[in-house]
């Protein structure tokens, strides 16, 4: 492409600090040195863990810094050593990667992979960022950095995708989608006629109710303290919804009566230390399993009763859904191109670039479950 090795000025959002609005900029974006990848974004999903930077409730990551970490775009150049992404490819950038090499990525159990950016660094492998905003680097955020034009990454952080895939669906498979629909039939392996309760009701927990639905549950209850949110959890898959707001006895009590001492499974999506307490003690107490997906507010402890595992509960974690993402990503927007499931009713607005405060507005009102931006 024309642009091949040349420093490409673009629009991005920077986010110069917490508690500050994302300011549109003018970037420049450097050519990809070796094994990296520069990407032109075409669509991105506004994730709540976006916002959870924005907010300070995280406060890891550094500034200036492009945030963004679900999106989908096609390939504009290659660094050198990249044999399998070529220009022109569709893609999906991968908060984590997959090296193919390190104990991690060798282990069937495991999706994790030791050369991610668990510690917000911010910088290429080389230990410098291609970013850069009024003559001063900017900052990646976890190898992505979709609220960008343009964005570098490394080729162990991007799956190639079928080209026909919707750009405006499958960005949404970058996380939130991912991140939910695997909690249930990877992570918590649900069977077919079981009991779910799901606690909180956005995008991913939506999407642990697809995945619930998907493998067969019988009874999926969603919990959350927005009533709104229950006809869209309805018409996804739950049979039925609990507003703890609505009851004077703790909602693990009220899941109990409800389900003969307590779910099969149960999955917290909301972040909140409390509530992983709730949805550990919510599980039968013989052969529950309990799956965290949110991710809680920096320095949060959770603390709960050893009787409560030692009992036959089962605790788990879960990041992207458990999914290895260069090998399962693809196969995951094969299965949406087949119609084995659905994204459609997660997403609620789309908006141009320009307009990302607007979205972080309507995600933090309750109003949106998901935003999808169009560059």
């Amino acid at each position: 492409m024309e642009a091949a090795g040349k420093v490409i000025k673009c629009k991005a959002a920077v986010a110069w600090g917490p508690h500050k609005p994302l300011s549109i900029e003018e970037i420049e974006v450097a050519p990809p040195k070796a094994h990296e990848v520069r990407i032109k974004i075409v669509a991105a999903g506004i994730c709540r863990s976006d916002d959870h930077f924005l907010s300070g409730a995280l406060n890891e990551v550094k500034y200036p810094v492009i945030l963004g970490h679900e999106g989908v775009g096609i390939v504009e150049s290659v660094g050198e050593g990249v044999t399998d992404l070529k220009p022109g490819d569709k893609v999906i950038p991968l908060f984590i990667p997959q090296c193919r090499e390190c104990r991690c990525c060798k282990n069937p159990n495991s999706n994790l992979c030791y050369k991610n950016d668990g510690k917000y660094i911010g910088l290429m492998a080389d230990g410098t960022s291609r970013f850069t905003c009024r003559g001063k680097p900017v900052y990646n955020f976890v190898m992505t950095s979709t609220f960008t034009e343009y964005t570098v990454v490394d080729e162990i952080a991007v799956a190639k995708i079928d080209d026909n895939a919707p750009s405006d669906q499958v960005c949404l498979l970058g996380c939130g989608f991912s991140t939910g629909y695997g909690s249930a039939v990877k992570i918590a392996q649900v069977k077919p006629g079981t009991t779910c309760a799901v606690f909180g009701l956005g995008g991913v927990g939506l999407s642990v109710v697809i995945g619930c639905k998907t493998a067969g549950a019988s009874r999926i209850i969603g919990v959350d303290l927005n009533s709104s949110k229950f006809a869209k959890a309805k018409e996804l898959g739950a049979t039925e919804c609990v507003n703890p707001k609505d009851h004077n006895e703790p909602i693990e009590e009220v899941l109990a009566k409800m389900t003969n001492d307590g779910v099969d499974y149960s999955f917290e999506c909301v972040g909140s230390t409390g509530v992983m307490v709730s949805a550990l003690m919510s599980c039968h107490f013989g052969c529950g399993t309990c799956v965290i997906v949110g991710v809680s507010p920096s320095s949060t402890k959770v603390s709960f009763d050893p009787l409560l595992l030692l009992t036959g509960r089962t605790i788990k974690g879960a990041v992207f859904g458990g999914f290895k993402s260069k090998d399962e990503v693809p196969k995951l927007v094969s299965d949406l191109m087949a119609n084995k499931y659905s994204v459609d009713g997660l997403i609620t607005h789309r908006l141009p670039f320009d307009k990302i405060n607007e979205g972080f507005r309507l995600l933090r009102e309750g109003i949106s479950i998901r935003t999808i931006l169009e560059f």
